[in-house]
């Protein structure tokens, strides 16, 4: 299979939403807290240029278990 930057791309977003989940299922037990305990990132670029206008709003909520999974991607596309 040929590696292209899209599939890397794919394969990290894929990694966050796998963590994301996995987070949310196990933010009940006590003793991992602080793998699934969110971090918010947020970032609101906007313009007026008199044609054109845009917002964009973009609100990440990161955890250590998405981070994980992330890097698992990582990995997993490497070893392709």
């Amino acid at each position: 299979m040929k590696k292209n930057g899209w599939i890397l791309v794919l394969f990290v977003i894929l990694g966050l939403v796998a963590g994301s989940l996995a987070a949310r299922a196990l933010k009940d037990v006590q003793g991992i807290s602080f793998l699934t305990r969110p971090t918010s990132l947020s970032w609101s670029p906007a313009a007026d240029l008199a044609v054109i206008r845009y917002d964009l709003k973009l609100h990440v909520d990161l955890t250590l278990l998405s981070i994980v999974g992330a890097a698992a991607a990582i990995w997993l596309y490497r070893r392709m």
